[in-house]
């Protein structure tokens, strides 16, 4: 499977913000029916096993709805649940070792900071990337924030699409307007969201305003 810009539009990092097991999954189904465009399970501390069971049952989810699923960091559980991707940091295993291991079964996105690792990404394989963080959050206090400036740079010197992540929330994503983005991505503001349809609703229709440069 391979990535597209459009897929990029609105791109759902999940979050458990708290909830049971059960609440999480039919929180995650109702983003997907709301105009998610992409999905990454992202779950730091989980037994491979139970991680396992969660991924099999979130890509089920994705393939229902259509979007592409894609797993943090673990290449091996991707492959093993069937996912369509993973993504990985700076710190993680390289594009270039995980299309050794994976081949072309694999979307592969790569965080990026500047525009140097974002052409080392691309280089190495990358279909696309994770660029932030755009804005400084208060759950993040030694992030410092990317800047509109480098972040069109970064847009401007690659080939593949480039989504940004980072303290992205309703009052600020036109700010991102003619950086050269193809999405954002968020977590807590959709899993943490009262209404989720309603907020991915609203982000998706504000991501398309920044992505084509619409103030």
């Amino acid at each position: 499977m391979k990535i597209s810009k459009k897929d990029m539009l609105l791109y759902a990092v999940t979050d458990r913000c708290g909830y049971s097991y059960d609440e999480f999954i039919s929180r995650v189904e109702t983003a997907l029916g709301s105009g998610v465009t992409c999905l990454q399970l992202r779950e730091k501390g989980l037994d491979y096993s139970v991680f396992l069971e969660e991924a099999k049952t979130v890509k089920a989810l994705c393939e229902r709805y259509g979007v592409p699923f894609i797993i943090n960091d673990n290449v091996g559980l991707a492959l093993e649940c069937g996912a369509d991707g993973v993504h990985v940091g700076q710190d993680d295993m390289n594009a270039i070792d995980i299309r050794k291991e994976a081949g072309d079964r694999l979307i592969v996105g790569v965080s990026a900071h500047n525009v140097e690792e974002a052409l080392n990404a691309q280089a190495a394989g990358a279909d696309y990337l994770g660029c932030g963080a755009v804005f400084t959050t208060s759950t993040k206090a030694d992030v410092t924030a990317l800047g509109y400036d480098e972040l069109k740079k970064i847009c401007a010197s690659v080939d593949i699409p480039v989504v940004a992540i980072g303290g992205i929330n309703a009052g600020n994503i036109l700010n991102l307007t003619g950086s050269g983005i193809s999405g954002i991505a968020v977590a807590s503001a959709i899993f943490g969201a009262d209404d989720i349809s309603a907020k991915c609703k609203a982000l998706r229709e504000l991501g398309e305003k920044a992505v084509n440069g619409i103030e």
